[in-house]
């Protein structure tokens, strides 16, 4: 029986699927995965490269793949399953789940989980019929102070945030193929509707709980299940697991109604490493996985999130999921790729530190946005030169990964 290594994210929804799948086929002797998982910081930020030199199989979000591809640290996965196999599952998939793993002609990854930023809510202290469904209906509802409302801000979520408002408004920051633009285009967003943003941002924070800017998704969502601290929140990372009577998600808002509802897609995709030993047992755990039966029945049921969209259609899956799935369909398929070039990830991370220095007041506006301009290009540019732009390039990580102010320019080491 073949042996493996896996990496996947440290929650319910991350790793109880694939470790009762893996259980499965350990039972029946066909191979043995023994699955690790890494909290969602360390999934969010930590090198690919550096995974897949100890592991076999990876968990990863898009984002990744520009580092990846730049080191060889992957293999496609059409060679692995077969180019037909690979068209049915992008045919059967929701949203751009399945081609945001897409690059160079290849498929990196499979989406085992789809995932976007919706809204949510809690009805006993905002009636469903309330709820926003543009962004100046947000800041309305922030500014009458009736109902608690915040953004997510902690680690990359403060740029996911801000990159998903920017789309509503019609604009976006980059994109999946940022790196094959022409030279001295680097596709971001228009300075109008960035400062716009950063406004709305500023606004809404200035009147959200204090501390909630260092929550990330998970802590965000059950700080709003045991409490009634938040009310509302335009933009998290959907998680069907807090779904409930009293925590309900809907789409994410349009910046007027009837427009695009402004997202930037997450969930995770299962990715082979350069290393792995393609056997045909493994084929057959993965093709298992996203057969049918186990994105509607086997995942759901073990508290995974999947990525058919005939199970997000499906009755039994959304009545047990409180509608979920049928409640937030339309921003999922509405939602932006993230750019995948080498040193996105760096970049990310630095400029969610500027937002929050932004919309907690320590930074104008407009030089705000004119950092992260420039960081954008900057990284764009060393991506197209093929420089590897390291995950601390631009700022100590450590100093505001969950959220805590970063360090005056002065400061820096």
């Amino acid at each position: 029986m073949t042996s493996y290594r896996g990496i996947t994210w440290n929650h319910p929804r991350g790793k109880n699927a694939l470790l009762a799948a893996a259980a499965e086929a350990r039972a029946a002797g066909s191979l043995d995965i023994e699955w690790q998982a890494h909290s969602l910081e360390h999934f969010e930020s930590h090198p690919i490269d550096d995974l897949a030199q100890n592991f076999d199989l990876i968990v990863l979000d898009h984002p990744h793949l520009g580092e990846a591809l730049a080191l060889g640290s992957l293999q496609p996965l059409d060679a692995v399953v077969g180019p037909e196999r690979i068209a049915a599952w992008a045919s059967e998939s929701v949203g751009p789940s399945f081609s945001s793993y897409s690059a160079g002609g290849s498929q990196w990854a499979l989406p085992l989980d789809a995932a976007t930023q919706v809204a949510v809510h809690k009805p006993a202290l905002l009636d469903p019929a309330d709820v926003p469904a543009t962004w100046p209906d947000v800041e309305a509802l922030a500014a009458s102070g009736r109902v608690p409302v915040a953004l997510s801000l902690a680690g990359p979520h403060a740029f996911l945030t801000f990159a998903s408002a920017c789309v509503a408004f019609g604009d976006a920051v980059g994109g999946p193929d940022a790196a094959a633009l022409p030279p001295g285009d680097d596709g971001f967003v228009a300075t109008a509707t960035g400062i716009r943003v950063l406004e709305l941002m500023r606004d809404i924070a200035s009147r959200a709980p204090a501390g909630s800017d260092t929550w990330n998704p998970i802590a965000l969502l059950q700080r709003m299940t045991d409490t009634d601290e938040v009310g509302y929140c335009p933009l998290v990372y959907g998680y069907v697991n807090y779904s409930s009577p009293d925590l309900r998600f809907a789409d994410a808002p349009a910046a007027a109604p009837g427009g695009r509802r402004g997202s930037t897609i997450g969930g995770t995709g299962l990715a082979l490493s350069a290393r792995a030993r393609v056997t045909p047992e493994l084929v057959e755990h993965i093709e298992w996985l996203m057969s049918p039966d186990a994105q509607a029945r086997f995942i759901p049921q073990h508290d995974g999130q999947p990525s058919a969209r005939a199970a997000w259609l499906d009755p039994e899956v959304n009545h047990a999921s409180h509608d979920f799935y049928r409640g937030t369909l339309a921003t999922l398929d509405d939602s932006w790729v993230r750019p995948r070039f080498s040193g996105y990830i760096a970049f990310q991370s630095h400029a969610s530190a500027v937002i929050r220095d932004v919309v907690a007041g320590r930074v104008p506006v407009p030089a705000g946005l004119a950092e992260l301009r420039e960081a954008y290009s900057h990284a764009l540019a060393a991506s197209r030169s093929h420089d590897r732009v390291p995950n601390d390039a631009f700022a100590p990580q450590n100093d505001f990964s969950m959220g805590a102010a970063r360090p005056r320019p002065q400061e820096r080491v």
